[in-house]
């Protein structure tokens, strides 16, 4: 399998998809990301793990599932709809993320899923959009 760092652009503290449990391609992806205290967003504070950065982790799983760009390509993440928070994800949590193809429309894919604590549902995504665009040559 490519690596995770070869797929997306991000990286640390900023890649927050640790590894991929199972994979395939053009169906659906299981990552992992293990929440430590170490993470910068934790200096100086207590609490959960941000819900912003939740997404964020469910998101570039989708864009591992994605696949790599062509030379060139930008990821873009388009609208998400019906996001559901249903618990605090806090250091020390595993946290699985499972995302499936919903539908392919050109250049774009719509994914669903959810993300887990130990079994327990901490996020689910109804639709969210990712495309590729090339930037330079404009939209």
């Amino acid at each position: 399998m490519t690596e995770i760092s070869e797929i997306l652009a991000h990286r640390p503290p900023m890649l927050l998809v640790d590894s991929v449990r199972e994979l395939v391609a053009g169906r659906h992806i299981h990552t992992v990301r293990k929440i430590t205290r170490d993470e910068p967003w934790y200096h100086g504070a207590d609490g959960a793990y941000p819900q912003v950065l939740l997404v964020e982790s469910w998101a570039q799983s989708a864009g591992v599932l994605a696949g790599k760009p062509d030379a060139g390509a930008t990821m873009l993440l388009g609208a998400a709809t019906e996001v559901e928070f249903h618990r605090p994800v806090l250091p020390g949590d595993l946290l699985e993320h499972r995302v499936s193809v919903a539908a392919v429309l050109g250049d774009t894919m719509i994914f669903t899923g959810g993300s887990s604590v130990r079994g327990a549902p901490v996020l689910t995504v109804s639709r969210m959009a990712v495309s590729y665009r090339n930037l330079h040559k404009g939209w």
